[in-house]
């Protein structure tokens, strides 16, 4: 089932400003600006990058998100008395009284940023945002700054890589909360796994807050909860005609299910009851969103238990969506459980069974959903994924810097012993070259401020 979006800007702006408050810094960062200030250097105008230095997967790409997130955190970076008197608690004692109340006064308003938009295609090396202002300023932002960009361009990028594997047509189903590195590893990956590309997400905060779609089944406890057809309540359900009178659906799922384990071959007998009165107590509470689990105790059980009740609905005027699986082989059951909704859609005439959706959920990653994608084309089959996409599996961390390129108009540089971490000095423009087919074929990196040597390729 999915729930519509909703705008919530305001709530998005709040939200960011509980989880990154100016003291979610590294502490050498308010070290260095002391320095800077008491050197009376912290007025300086200097620029800083932001970057990575591999592209992530073992790919050649990835996707730039946290941008929005960034430019909140800007816009409300401010110290209240209470950090003030926190950080004079952990400075040296001997720390300039005048360095809190500068500190108490610092806000970003003179901190400019350049960047690439969010969602955009970008790769290693290439300044995704540029900072500048104060020197002190800008060096505090440091930690925030890639803390906010590091994980939500990697999860966006695995998100991508996740629809590329699907295809541009199959729905994705972001379901990773319960893995994820804690409540907020949880928003952002549900947030920016839409931006890569997923269509639903589980996660019922960030639906609210960030308004994407959410979407859900149920767990292998609601049907294991069950024990007979006694325990279903109400026991009728009206016809989606407006008839009034109420109709008798555990006499009415009884026929059902006589009649697919004739078509099947199947051996009524062998049916768990538990579980075909858990089906029918969610059919009567979801009519028109009928989507159960059928794993719980075998792919076979559960498929002949699900046919027997959304038979019954489609019998009364409603609607079933599908069935989830969330585990075995994914591939071959999705084909063999397509094959029985096209049997029983034919032989008992309910076109309704050929658009019943399957959702597949079996610890999914990349590799597994590029397979599922190549043997079970033209099976209209959902996909939720949780652990590979939202911890990254492949990847911890993306790695991204924040490096100093300029103080006072002056290029600097980091050289390092390992050339990997040595950096490119000066502001940049940064300009991707197409060829006539509007293929990229390269991409130049050139001093901001000189003459443009491709004026009509600028990105």
């Amino acid at each position: 089932m999915a729930a519509p979006s909703r705008n919530t800007c305001g709530l998005t702006e709040r939200s960011v400003r509980e989880r990154v408050p100016p003291l979610l810094n590294d502490l050498y960062q308010f070290t260095m600006a002391y320095a800077y200030w008491r050197a009376g250097r912290h007025q300086e105008p200097a620029v800083f990058e932001l970057f990575f230095r591999d592209n992530p997967f073992g790919g050649g790409f990835s996707l730039f998100a946290g941008l929005h997130d960034c430019l909140l955190f800007l816009r409300s970076f401010r110290f209240s008395d209470e950090d003030v008197e926190f950080l004079r608690s952990v400075l040296p004692p001997a720390t300039d009284p005048a360095f809190f109340q500068f500190l108490r006064g610092l806000d970003c308003s003179g901190v400019t940023v350049r960047s690439v938009p969010e969602g955009t295609v970008v790769f290693a090396r290439v300044p995704l945002m540029e900072v500048a202002g104060p020197l002190a300023v800008v060096q505090l932002l440091e930690t925030s700054l890639l803390c906010l960009v590091n994980y939500a361009s990697l999860v966006c990028s695995n998100a991508a890589r996740f629809r590329l594997a699907a295809g541009p047509r199959r729905r994705l189903l972001e379901m990773g909360l319960r893995r994820a590195q804690g409540p907020d590893g949880g928003l952002t990956a549900s947030r920016y796994t839409h931006i890569g590309g997923f269509d639903l997400t589980s996660n019922v905060q960030a639906g609210f807050l960030f308004g994407i779609p959410v979407a859900g089944t149920m767990a292998h406890s609601y049907v294991t909860s069950f024990n007979s057809l006694e325990e279903v309540w109400p026991q009728t359900l009206a016809a989606a005609n407006g008839d009034p009178e109420p109709v008798d659906v555990i006499s009415l799922t009884k026929g059902w299910l006589s009649r697919v384990c004739e078509l099947l071959g199947a051996e009524p007998e062998k049916i768990r009851e538990g579980e075909l009165a858990a089906f029918l107590s969610y059919a009567v509470a979801y009519p028109q969103n009928f989507l159960p689990v059928i794993d719980s105790y075998s792919v076979g059980c559960g498929l002949l238990n699900f046919c027997a009740v959304a038979l019954t609905l489609c019998e009364l005027g409603h609607r079933p969506v599908g069935v989830r699986l969330d585990s075995g082989d994914l591939c071959k059951q999705s084909v063999d459980v397509r094959r029985v909704f096209r049997l029983c859609s034919e032989h008992f005439s309910i076109p309704a069974f050929d658009s019943l959706i399957i959702v597949g959920t079996n610890n999914i990653s990349e590799q597994s959903l590029a397979e599922l994608n190549k043997k079970v084309k033209g099976v209209n089959v959902m996909v939720g994924v949780g652990t590979h996409l939202v911890t990254c599996t492949k990847q911890p961390s993306l790695g991204c810097v924040y490096k100093l390129v300029e103080v006072r108009g002056r290029p600097r540089m980091k050289i390092s012993e390992d050339p990997e971490k040595s950096t490119v000095p000066g502001r940049k423009a940064v300009y991707r070259l197409v060829d006539m087919i509007h293929s990229l074929f390269s991409g130049v990196h050139q001093r901001l401020h000189k003459r443009r040597v491709y004026p009509h390729r600028h990105s």
